[in-house]
């Protein structure tokens, strides 16, 4: 990376409140780690002491209120929003990702009766099964997998070593990273003559435009129909979604979170990391679900934020974390008074 404070500015977009224009910088980082030639940004106010104490060169920063806390040597650009701006540096400055032409890489495996884009890109090893359709600048990885008359929109990126088994039909722009098998039969036995008896799974997966699905991540087949991901939902690394679940538009779900079969989610949810969502229960639109949480029941008010297990609203957890704290006290108390009593009697 080379460029000049201004050159910064004019990229993002924004505007130069403190510092020289011409000063030269070479690197980017977060404010605990930036040097003088560092770009870097301030976007949460928890952070606000490493912003006082950085050294970095130029501060991508959201209002000009900060200005008498920052070094005094710092560059400061004002931006509306300062993620977004560092990512335009870093796409701008940054490594670049490796782009692949299209075509079949010759160790890879396309059947006759699938159909491939001509712009797709099908790397090394991989296979693409009959019937199956790949549409126009996807780009299938390394070992990836694509199942018998899946369907794959334009635009989506398949991770090394992802399975999409049959019939999976994934929208356009979406994401799929490493390891992540879609489509795998959901977890259904039914308990019989002293045995678990395997039920058919026959329905498929259907992912709309523009998701995201993390590495490691499992989401299983609809025992029949579909297991739906909404349009713009992004699923973190390592999360299990079981079969039939329907998950809504623009939600997030985070590392570690299981949420069992036939499970409602609404839209513009956030189940934070570790969170698991019993089968057959309904979540409102809007409603944030803090780590570890267990949902055990539908909720459905819309826009709450609950925690705890069983999930709760946020003021009803804290009141009983309080009182939990001061049972130690009480039991003391209890104590005390008992040995009082046994005096008197005495």
């Amino acid at each position: 990376m080379k460029a000049t404070v201004r050159e910064i500015t004019d990229l993002v977009g924004g505007k130069l409140l403190a510092g020289q224009e011409g000063r030269e910088l070479s690197n980017f980082a977060s404010l605990d780690l930036a040097r003088s030639c560092c770009v870097s940004f301030f976007g949460n106010e928890k952070y606000l002491e490493q912003f006082r104490n950085t050294e970095a060169g130029a501060i991508l920063v959201p209002t000009d209120e900060v200005i008498p806390l920052a070094p005094s040597d710092a560059a400061l650009i004002l931006v509306e929003n300062p993620v977004l701006a560092f990512d335009q540096v870093l796409k701008a400055y940054g490594p670049q990702a490796v782009e692949h032409e299209p075509g079949v890489s010759e160790t890879a495996f396309v059947d006759a009766s699938a159909s491939v884009d001509p712009t797709a890109c099908i790397l090394a090893n991989a296979t693409v099964a009959a019937g199956a359709e790949v549409g126009a600048d996807v780009t299938v990885g390394y070992g990836a997998v694509i199942g018998e008359n899946s369907v794959i929109g334009a635009g989506t990126q398949i991770g090394a070593n992802a399975v999409l088994t049959e019939g999976s039909v994934v929208g356009s722009r979406v994401i799929i990273h490493a390891g992540a098998v879609i489509g795998a039969d959901g977890f259904g036995f039914e308990f019989v003559e002293g045995r678990h008896q395997k039920i058919d799974q026959n329905g498929i997966v259907r992912i709309e435009d523009d998701v995201e699905i993390g590495a490691g991540t499992t989401i299983d087949r609809a025992r029949f129909g579909e297991t739906v991901i909404g349009e713009g939902t992004k699923v973190d690394n390592l999360v299990q979604i079981g079969h039939n679940v329907v998950i809504g538009k623009h939600c997030i779900i985070v590392a570690q979170t299981g949420i069992s079969g036939s499970a409602r989610i609404g839209d513009y949810v956030t189940l934070a990391a570790q969170c698991g969502v019993a089968g057959h229960l309904r979540i409102a639109d809007r409603v944030t679900c803090g780590g570890r949480s267990g949902v055990i029941s539908s909720i459905d008010e819309p826009g709450g934020t609950y925690f705890g297990y069983p999930a709760k609203p946020l003021k009803e957890d804290r009141r009983e974390s309080m009182h939990i704290k001061k049972l130690g006290g009480l039991l003391k108390r209890v104590a005390r008074l008992e040995k009082l009593l046994e005096t008197d009697d005495n």
